[in-house]
């Protein structure tokens, strides 16, 4: 129970990305593209698990000083290191057999370059201000590409400049979380006691608890702010302009528009308004509005995909 906790089951829902080629291909009714675009999923998930083992070994020592990550397994000691580094192994082989026997060798080069970023992501990159966000956006749009390889789709320039904005809108934002949790009151003698702390002042940056997260220390809510809402801007847009010029409908697709618009408004009135701490997978998988804003962006595209067209 320990090992599968660890693997993180809720957060694969962001390998639900890889049905995009599918959907938007119209090639849902095919069902050897549907089965291959099943194994992309599967894949996507068992490396993603190993990066998660690998990451949370890596972190242990971070973790335990964490209030709430001191109680994920590896940091608390549920789930030994010796069953753990087989298991983060065992994942990455798995997840790399079924994309070259089951799909192709170009899906299981997406995999392992996958992978290979997720490594390199826990060891250096998330401790590159800005370029640890947008390391992550890269992981995002290599499962959009990697889905549309699987079944031999065209992914739109427009469709793959979305997805990197959305990613960089979630990475942000979630930045903007974890910053916000991180502040602590600061000692010093020109704050009163119970006055709130300015972010945007280095001393309120350097006032953090023990550092989790040291890439924390670089980034100032004001700063957060600023690319929470440039990214948001370019979203919306891109988006729209992919709507506008849907390869296969043309602009019947702008019906999905306010869905997009709703999730993007809902996600930040959670985040900003509710100050909702939760993780990226638990508020898109939770959250009533969330989920409503998902069922109906899937029913516009299949309707104006496969009832309309």
């Amino acid at each position: 129970m320990a090992l599968l906790v660890a693997m993180r089951p809720p957060e694969w829902i962001k390998n639900v990305l890889v049905f995009a080629g599918l959907l938007f291909s119209g090639k849902l009714d095919e069902g050897a593209q549907v089965f291959d675009a099943t194994l992309t999923f599967a894949a996507f998930c068992a490396i993603s698990s190993a990066g998660y083992l690998f990451n949370d070994l890596h972190d242990a020592p971070f973790d335990r000083q964490h209030p709430e990550k001191r109680h994920r397994p590896i940091a608390s000691g549920a789930l030994p290191a010796r069953v753990a580094w087989p298991a983060a192994v065992a994942l990455a082989a798995i997840g790399l057999g079924v994309a070259l026997l089951g799909v192709s060798a170009e899906v299981t080069g997406f995999v392992a370059l996958y992978g290979v970023t997720t490594v390199a992501y826990s060891l250096v990159i998330k401790r590159l201000v800005i370029l640890d966000v947008m390391t992550i956006a890269s992981l995002f749009i290599l499962r959009v590409v990697a889905g549309a390889v699987a079944v031999e789709a065209h992914a739109s320039e427009w469709l793959i400049l979305c997805t990197g904005m959305l990613a960089l809108f979630l990475g942000f934002t979630k930045r903007r979380q974890e910053a916000m949790s991180e502040l602590m009151p600061t000692s010093s003698s020109s704050v009163k006691e119970g006055a709130a702390v300015d972010p945007a002042q280095p001393g309120a940056r350097a006032a953090r608890s023990q550092a989790t997260r040291p890439v924390l220390e670089h980034y100032s809510l004001p700063f957060l702010d600023q690319m929470v809402a440039m990214v948001t801007a370019a979203a919306i847009i891109s988006y729209a302009i992919y709507a506008v010029n849907s390869p296969l409908i043309g602009s019947r697709m702008l019906a999905t528009l306010p869905s997009v618009l709703y999730g993007i408004f809902r996600y930040l009135y959670l985040i900003y308004d509710r100050q909702d701490t939760r993780s990226t997978a638990a508020i898109l998988s939770e959250d009533p509005g969330m989920i409503f804003a998902g069922i109906t962006w899937v029913g516009a595209a299949l309707l104006m995909l496969y009832a309309f067209d």
